[in-house]
């Protein structure tokens, strides 16, 4: 028993030696994961190539159609509204129905343009949202239907097909009196997949030569950092800047009429575009953004506020008995003027950061208002390198 507890002590010892040393090699192993992924994740402000850009030729085309909306509940365009009444009747006719346009009520129709986005690479028979916008004076689109709408492209050919029940995002009603309410806008509707794409673009993307990339925010250093990324990536000399937002691609020979891998592999590559220095203001709400490369040289900063407040009271001057004076009304302003002590603050070294900027404005109490006076002063004094730009 002794020697059989003897052992079963011996083999837990050895067990937990082993547990140890194999607990060190996990330890040295999650180490070095750590470490490999450190370097293999790319900087905190990359972006990928497909946020940053897009393909030439892969485009969104927009359609638009006329059409009517019938089936409302007295809330559609008035007798006013002729263009309603003659396409009313254009439509009767062609369903073989004459009818006299003097006869034709439009409480329950209205006239609405249709809109949609025919996407790139949509095939037939494919589904599409449409937009729904009145162009009479309907008052609600609520609970209509759309009758079937041609949708054309820019070059007037007929693309996809609508038709459908409206989904209206809001409400509105009124009494006889005239008084009413209404949430949202229910002269505007959506239908889900209430389009059939009837025609496709043509665009054949595997027999392309090369490739054509436009960066969305045009600049010299991202299209020059982009290319360089793109034959790093693929270890082969293929892209080159065109110009500032153009970058153009040849497509390698293991990739012919395998344009989708290309593709696939360049939008996953991770660069850093390059930002301009901007200073965004909004004048109407007092909304300031600064941009990461926003600098500004040495330079002294007092800013303060001069408020003046004017209570205006009226005196009654009332004159002594037995006199032949007359009781007077006499008015009394008291003008009270108050200026914030402010100091006089400098910001150093040349060429502070953002960060120092920020903290050096805080310091001196500024408010988001105030900050655009304080930068276009700044800027003026030519001590700002950043583009002011109010919006």
């Amino acid at each position: 028993m002794v020697d059989k507890g003897g052992g079963t002590c011996l083999a837990l010892l050895k067990e937990d030696i082993r547990m140890k040393l194999l607990s060190g090699t996990y330890k040295v192993l999650l180490i070095f994961l750590f470490v490999f992924a450190l370097f293999d994740c790319p900087p905190a402000s990359a972006a990928r190539i497909k946020d940053i850009s897009s393909l030439k030729g892969v485009r969104t085309n927009q359609l638009i159609g006329y059409g009517l909306v019938v089936g409302l509940n007295s809330t559609g365009d008035g007798s006013g509204t002729k263009f309603t009444t003659q396409s009313l009747v254009n439509m009767m006719e062609r369903l073989g129905i004459h009818s006299v346009s003097g006869s034709v009520k439009v409480a329950n129709v209205a006239a609405v343009m249709v809109t949609a986005d025919l996407p790139p690479f949509a095939k037939e028979g494919s589904k599409l949202d449409v937009l729904i916008s009145s162009i009479g004076d309907a008052k609600s689109l609520q609970g209509g239907t759309l009758l079937m709408t041609s949708l054309k492209g820019a070059d007037n050919n007929i693309y996809a097909i609508a038709q459908g029940p409206l989904i209206v995002g809001g409400y509105a009603s009124s009494g006889t009196s005239g008084t009413g309410t209404s949430k949202n806008h229910p002269t505007v509707a959506r239908i889900p997949n209430g389009a059939s794409i009837e025609k496709e673009v043509a665009f054949n993307f595997n027999e392309l030569e090369d490739l054509t990339i436009d960066l969305n925010e045009p600049d010299f250093t991202t299209a020059q950092r982009l290319s360089q990324a793109i034959n790093q990536g693929l270890k082969a000399d293929i892209a080159s800047p065109v110009d500032a937002g153009t970058i153009k691609v040849t497509i390698p020979e293991s990739y012919r009429n395998n344009m989708v891998d290309l593709v696939a592999s360049l939008e996953q590559i991770n660069i850093e575009p390059d930002n301009e220095a901007k200073i965004i203001l909004s004048e109407r709400t007092g909304t300031v953004v600064m941009g990461a490369n926003v600098r500004i040289s040495a330079v002294a900063i007092a800013h303060g506020n001069l408020s003046v407040q004017i209570k205006e009271k009226s005196d009654v001057s009332q004159p002594a008995a037995l006199s032949t004076g007359q009781t007077v009304v006499t008015p009394d302003s008291d003008v009270a003027v108050q200026e914030d002590n402010k100091q006089l603050l400098i910001v150093e070294p040349e060429g502070a950061s953002l960060g120092a900027v920020v903290k050096a404005l805080n310091a001196i109490g500024v408010s988001p208002r105030d900050l655009i006076t304080v930068f276009q002063a700044i800027k003026a004094s030519g001590a700002l390198q950043a583009e002011l730009e109010i919006i």
